[in-house]
């Protein structure tokens, strides 16, 4: 019988990288599949909700019988490796067609699309994600080698997810500008108020981006106004709504180029004859420009309705690409061990075994529970800069905060948890991990009752819940293969598989969950519909009126209230539960560890 010494530096390496590939394409599937068809291709953000909650209640048959499968699996490539390569292959090929929808679908077809592609990436995640884990007793001995390689893969798992979340938002706008702006099939529209009426208004912008009642409004004959507008055919369809959201921009007013501006442009039709159009500039140009009763003004606008279409599918298709020639070099370097006798239980008795090991239970369901809160947030978060915080520059800020988050994650995995580790037990880091998450949201709620509006005090909540993250995400996984050795104490066999295959399940289930709470938040508070779904030539000009009279705020900000309200008290709620539970059921300390693994040894 071959005995594994220890992990080599070759096998953590390889082990590491498809714990990078992996989470890359979770990650990118997670945070952006909702705003992708909801946002950009423009499906019902309830109906989302549904399919990702429905997509999720289908894993829960399909997970555990994929643990099964692979128990039973027996290839002189090992149990795992087969799966994970196949696994692998299929969710990239599923991945790329998910962010590929053809854009001529709409209504109930794309429903449709994304229902059927969103499930086959579900399944086809599984069948590489369950070996992957399941991989980690069946190659390493237990205690402080499973815990090191556990770590390892969580924070690999991480850099993957940080990777995703810093870049996805700028490089789609790259590859997509980059990629469009070479199309043979764009459309330039002209539009002058020599031969249309274009109803032309300058408003002034406080300090923090908001409208304030300061108007000017020009007469027809005082109106010397040009529009070009390039974009593709769908750009212009219905009503010719563009602004900032959906269009890049540059712009003169009477000579100036303002420091901080905001632009919309509304016509009905082409052959309506009217327009509407709407400079938002700072205090110092507004100033400067309303010395005139005339205007004199040029605007170019690049629309970038397709730009995230088509950069989603593009960088889609690099994911995917790097995600299978990590997983690829995991495959060619790590080696089961011949030692591993795993059971094969029918569907049955699997069940019965789960039920059976309450340990494992518990860390399940507090998995969920977390994972459901953080997740509600990070579904919500995209809305939250594009819509709340806005701003030309929203993207750059979004990237920003995303690029702190996601160094916070990995540093909390690859620093704090070593040096707690040192100090605590794995009970007491978790519980740190789950107060420091609810401090950082309390922290966030104070924010947003304060009405914040500038990024950077958000890095202070953003520390406190990325830190916590990352932590729980190592001890969770610790938590998981811990209960393996509890559950063949218990009942007689390890069940590797199935208990991490309920990893995979929980994982997704509280992204449905926590999609499905984005969706209803998103059609409730009509957060995207606010932009310009709605938009047409009445509407901006009442707009208009009722920014003059100081009626209303370019956002609602019920709307924005609401956002905020639930990305901060419904994850605190969520986590608060999960304490509780964990803190009533779970025992596996450091020391009943020792006891079980004495026994277990002694049986041997």
């Amino acid at each position: 019988m071959e005995t594994k010494k220890g992990l080599t530096g070759k096998e953590k390496f390889a082990y590491g990288i498809g714990a990078v590939g992996k989470d890359m394409v979770y990650m990118l599937s997670a945070s952006y599949v909702l705003y992708y068809f909801q946002d950009i291709m423009k499906t019902s953000a309830i109906a989302m909700g549904f399919i990702l909650l429905i997509a999720r209640v289908f894993d829960a048959f399909n997970d555990p019988i994929m643990g099964v499968i692979v128990a039973k699996t027996k290839t002189k490539w090992g149990k795992f490796r087969p799966w994970l390569l196949i696994g692998t292959i299929t969710n990239a090929v599923i991945l790329f067609l998910m962010f590929a929808a053809p854009p001529t679908l709409d209504g109930k077809g794309l429903i449709a699309y994304a229902a059927v592609t969103y499930i086959l990436w579900g399944v086809t995640y599984t069948m590489m994600d369950i070996p992957y884990w399941s991989m980690i007793p069946a190659f390493t001995q237990g205690g402080k080698e499973r815990e090191g390689l556990s770590a390892l893969g969580r924070s690999c798992a991480g850099v993957g997810s940080a990777i995703v979340t810093i870049l996805t938002v700028m490089a789609v706008t790259a590859i997509g500008s980059s990629l469009t702006a070479k199309s043979t099939t764009n459309i330039t529209k002209q539009f002058s108020s020599d031969n249309t009426k274009i109803n032309t208004y300058v408003i002034e912008l406080d300090k923090d981006g908001n409208p304030t009642s300061n108007v000017i409004e020009y007469a027809e004959d005082k109106t010397d106004v040009s529009v070009t507008i390039t974009g593709s055919e769908r750009a212009f369809e219905d009503v010719y709504s563009f602004n900032n959201d959906n269009a890049k921009y540059e712009f003169t007013v009477n000579g100036i180029n303002a420091e901080t501006s905001k632009v919309e442009f509304v016509m009905d039709s082409e052959t309506s004859g009217e327009a509407g159009l709407v400079f938002y500039v700072d205090s110092d140009s507004y100033n400067k420009i309303s010395g005139s009763d005339s205007v004199k003004a040029t605007l170019t606008m690049n629309s970038t309705l397709e730009v995230e279409r088509v950069g989603f599918k593009y960088f889609s298709l690099i994911v995917g690409i790097l995600f299978i020639v990590f997983i690829g070099i995991t495959c060619l370097c790590i080696k089961e061990k011949s030692s591993v006798d795993m059971q094969t239980p029918s569907v049955k008795q699997m069940f019965k075994a789960l039920l059976g090991n309450d340990q494992a239970m518990t860390v399940v369901i507090t998995i969920v529970l977390f994972n459901t809160a953080t997740y509600i947030t990070s579904n919500l978060l995209i809305y939250f800069f594009k819509y709340d915080l806005a701003g030309s520059n929203w993207q750059g800020n979004y990237t920003l905060f995303n690029t702190f988050a996601g160094a916070m994650q990995i540093l909390a995995m690859m620093l704090f948890f070593p040096l707690l580790r040192k100090v605590f037990d794995t009970i007491k880091i978790f519980y740190v991990g789950v107060f420091a998450a609810i401090g950082g949201y309390i922290i966030l709620l104070a924010l947003s009752l304060l009405g914040t509006k500038s990024v950077y005090p958000f890095f202070v909540p953003g520390f406190f819940i990325m830190g916590a993250v990352g932590i729980l995400n190592v001890i969770c996984t610790i938590f998981l293969a811990n209960t393996c050795d509890y559950g063949e104490l218990k009942n007689g066999r390890r069940d590797e598989s199935v208990i991490f295959s309920m990893q995979t399940f929980v994982v997704k289930l509280a992204s449905g969950i926590a999609a499905l709470v984005a969706s209803v938040c998103l059609t409730i508070f009509k957060i995207q519909e606010q932009s310009n779904t709605e938009m047409n030539l009445s509407v901006l000009l009442e707009k208009v009126s009722s920014i003059k009279n100081n009626v209303v705020e370019t956002i609602d900000t019920s709307a924005v209230f609401g956002l905020r309200m639930v990305m901060t008290l419904t994850p605190i709620f969520v986590l608060v539960i999960a304490l509780l539970i964990f803190k009533a059921k779970y025992i596996l300390t450091d020391k009943k560890l020792d006891e079980i693994t004495k026994e277990l040894k002694s049986r041997s």
